[in-house]
């Protein structure tokens, strides 16, 4: 009798990605808003240009109800990747193959800051492809979800008068009201109560047990602990290590580089 192999479907691969942002004018040393208007006078164009390498020839692959964590200093290039996976980011060098739709949420995801919060929940369904009907159906539970009104009518108020909390909070409720084929989440878990955080938590269980793959970025280790069984480090954009959670966040706070 042999035992069956469950093959596990791919939905990310990232193979040897290179990430370079370019700074023009970054070169001259003079940055002075006299010297500027000289060059737009002049039409001389600013002189130099400086290379970020942001992300350096980073590979791995991605499955099928996999929660993963991305972790790293700041500017180690977490958030780059997220993007690029996204869409939102040319590679330089390299490919990035996606089996559905990544669809990117991160505390500064747009919404229309002079209208409501109730107003933001419709188009943000709508944009994310969901009928109007079906907007009807779940627009209470994502205001509860959010916890916007817990202390006041807040929902009927325009974004622009919500703190940064309140906004990243319905922007995750918003969302998580929809299925993905992979969902990509920057820091919007560190935001909100602890009441919050574990609804967040929950319906990233509940998205992972509906097929979907999840990334999460986030500089709080125990969120990563708590949501990611797989986590990738990257620094100085490279990828130090790609394992189970508890050895590489481990490794990470211990500052042990494999």
């Amino acid at each position: 009798m042999t035992d069956t192999v469950v093959a596990r479907e791919p939905t990310v691969v990232v193979d040897d990605v290179h990430i370079v942002y370019r700074v023009h004018g970054a070169g001259s040393g003079k940055g002075s808003a006299t010297s500027a208007l000289s060059r737009i006078i002049s039409r001389k164009r600013a002189s130099g240009v400086r290379e970020v390498h942001a992300v350096k020839g980073i590979s791995f692959t991605a499955y099928k109800g996999e929660a993963i964590g991305l972790i790293g200093s700041n500017g180690s290039g977490k958030s780059t990747m997220l993007a690029a996976i996204a869409g939102l980011l040319p590679t330089e060098k390299g490919g990035i193959y996606t089996n559905g739709q990544p669809s990117l949420l991160g505390v500064n995801a747009a919404l229309m800051n002079e209208l409501s919060g109730e107003r933001n929940v419709v188009l943000g369904c709508l944009a994310m492809g969901m009928s109007p009907a079906q907007v009807r159906a779940r627009y209470q539970e994502i205001v509860e979800f959010s916890g916007i009104n817990d202390k006041g009518d807040f929902i009927s108020l325009p974004m622009r008068t919500y703190s940064s909390g309140m906004g990243a909070r319905l922007r995750f409720s918003i969302a998580a009201a929809k299925t993905h084929d992979v969902l990509l989440i920057d820091e919007a878990l560190a935001t909100g109560d602890q009441a919050f955080q574990q609804r967040s938590k929950k319906r990233i269980e509940e998205l992972r047990g509906e097929a979907g793959t999840v990334f999460l970025v986030s500089h709080d280790n125990n969120s990563i602990r708590e949501v990611c069984e797989r986590t990738i480090w990257i620094e100085a954009g490279e990828l130090v290590m790609d394992g189970p959670t508890e050895e590489v966040v481990g490794r990470y706070e211990r500052g042990e580089r494999p």
